[in-house]
């Protein structure tokens, strides 16, 4: 058992510490609403949770399974469990499927998890749903008795390349006590995903279209970050997916697609599976790892990137390296999707949600894997996460000063390929499994999600095709619609209107704001202290 600063008793898996060694024993609410620890570093709970009942779980709805599993990490004295269960139910209420994220079968043994179905239609409602009632619950309670500027009032900042966005402002719209400020590269994001953050009409909501690029966006928020008297001042918190509570969020999904493949196949519980996802900053098969961690039968993890390959290019060698295009080399994508800027090196796809240089959550994997080096030695576990936290910060000091750092030790790679594999996946590759899986079974795939089943077919051939592959889908089709109809324009039957949500079809006709910024932290800062400074009036 561990102590937080509060005097409250959690479990080891209920407290917390930073990658990089500066903090530890913090508590869950901590965790939320600072979002990035004091040294740079990203949260984990002090040790992953054995869950030993996990078998028992199979049969229960997705609220009650988000229960059993958040609770394994969110003490009572935090969070009581009717409190907790109400915040789940009411996180995933918004969702179109009473499944929340239910499995279609797309051929033989692949199947398909459909995490698309909640506000945004993109799988990050399924953590920002949840994020922004965290939020609402952590501030209600820090305010209760309050009045006017002596109540603690949140400023969230993110930045976004269209979808992290638009789930965001779904997730804290109209939130008491709650500003939230979203920057997006201008001109760079799809029409649909700016109509979507923009046609919000939430007074708590403001859209900073930044005169720049995505990486310039995330610059400007580290900054912002990094800044003590910034963080101090407008009490800053982070909604990306730095923040923890996004990645416990993402786990039920590993063990409620599990449990749903074996309620609607033959496949018994207790059976590996292999899990597919396209990565870009690593969160998301970071979710898989945890439920692998905690005794879910995953016999891998199957990372599949785009042409912006950095962790592809890790499992292969080792090295952890940015590898800039530059002209020519990094011209891609498709405007009407919105695009990352290749002014700083990266490439432009037809999957942009995924164009990354650097995966910011792998952060958390690589303090893992030191941790994991160093208990090798054989010391106690303070030695451990002393030597952890050492290591993980030289590893990214190298990232920043020298591009790259590794390779790494062979017993560190080699742990990480016992529960990954990787694969990259071209965008002529990407087009061509649009158009097979509409030819073969009709389903409409949206780029990321191709990228993904392109890697699982390439799976099935190494594992077998006695082993199941659960792909994860990270959008609706609707959200990327140039590269859709690049692949299946002229097929027979295919209709884009029939793919085009009600929702999406009325966007264009809502008024907008959005406010253009100019490239400087600074600026960004001040208009939003006059934001918060507005709502602080109008609150008091």
């Amino acid at each position: 058992m561990a102590t937080n600063g509060a005097g409250k008793t959690h479990t080891e898996s209920q407290v917390y510490l930073s990658t990089r060694g500066g903090d530890q024993g913090l508590s869950f609410e901590t965790v939320v609403l600072k979002g990035l620890a004091a040294d740079g570093g990203l949260f984990l709970p002090h040790e992953i949770p054995r869950a030993t009942e996990w078998q028992s779980w199979k049969d229960l709805s997705y609220p009650e399974l988000a229960f059993q599993i958040l609770s394994l990490y969110i003490s009572r004295d935090e969070i009581p469990a009717d409190d907790l269960k109400a915040m789940i139910e009411r996180s995933y209420s918004t969702f179109r499927s009473k499944e929340v994220t239910p499995l279609v079968h797309l051929n033989d043994n692949l199947y398909l998890l459909e995490l698309f179905h909640g506000p945004s239609y993109s799988f990050k409602d399924c953590a920002l749903q949840f994020l922004g009632n965290l939020f609402e619950y952590f501030l209600a309670r820090k305010n209760e008795g309050k009045e006017g500027k002596e109540r603690h009032h949140l400023t969230v900042v993110g930045a976004t390349s269209g979808d992290t966005g638009s789930a965001a402002i779904h997730g804290l719209r109209g939130k008491k006590d709650v500003t939230v400020a979203i920057l997006h590269p201008k001109g760079r994001v799809s029409p649909i995903q700016e109509a979507q953050m923009t046609t919000c009409s939430d007074a708590n909501v403001n859209n900073l279209a930044v005169k720049g690029t995505f990486d310039d966006c995330q610059d400007i928020v580290k900054a912002l970050f990094s800044d003590p008297e910034t963080n101090a001042s407008l009490k800053l918190g982070a909604v990306n997916s730095i923040n923890f509570s996004r990645i416990l969020a993402q786990i039920v999904y590993y063990f409620y697609s599990y449990f749903s493949l074996a309620r609607q196949s033959d496949f018994q519980v207790g059976d590996q599976v292999r899990f597919v996802v396209p990565t870009g900053n690593f969160g998301d098969v970071l979710a898989g790892y945890f439920a692998k961690r905690m005794g879910l039968p995953v016999d891998k993890l199957v990372i599949a990137t785009n042409e912006n390959d950095i962790l592809d290019r890790f499992w292969k060698s080792g090295r952890y390296e940015k590898h800039k295009a530059q002209g020519a080399e990094a011209e891609g994508g498709l405007e009407v999707d919105g695009v990352k800027a290749h002014e700083d090196g990266v490439k432009e796809t037809l999957s942009p949600a995924m164009d990354i240089l650097v995966s910011s959550n792998f952060e958390r994997l690589l303090w893992f894997l030191a941790h994991e080096f160093a208990a090798a030695v054989g010391m106690d576990e303070e030695f451990n996460r002393k030597q952890a936290g050492q290591e993980v910060a030289a590893w990214l000091k190298d990232l920043k000063v020298k591009g790259g750092f590794g390779p790494v030790y062979k017993d560190v790679l080699e742990s990480a390929r016992k529960s990954f594999e990787s694969e990259r996946v071209s965008d002529a590759q990407t087009i061509e499994t649009i158009g097979a899986f509409y030819d073969k079974v009709g389903y409409v795939l949206d780029p990321h999600t191709a990228v993904g089943v392109t890697a699982a077919l390439r799976s099935i051939d190494r594992a077998g095709s006695e082993v199941p592959h659960i792909s994860l889908s990270t959008a609706h089709p609707a959200k990327f619609a140039g590269a859709v109809e690049l692949a299946l324009n002229g097929k027979e039957g295919f209709d884009f209107s029939k793919v085009l949500p009600q929702e999406f079809v009325e966007l264009d006709k809502k008024e907008k704001r959005v406010t253009t910024v100019e490239n400087d932290w600074k600026a960004v800062r001040e208009l939003v202290k006059q934001q918060v400074e507005r709502e602080l009036q109008a609150g008091s």
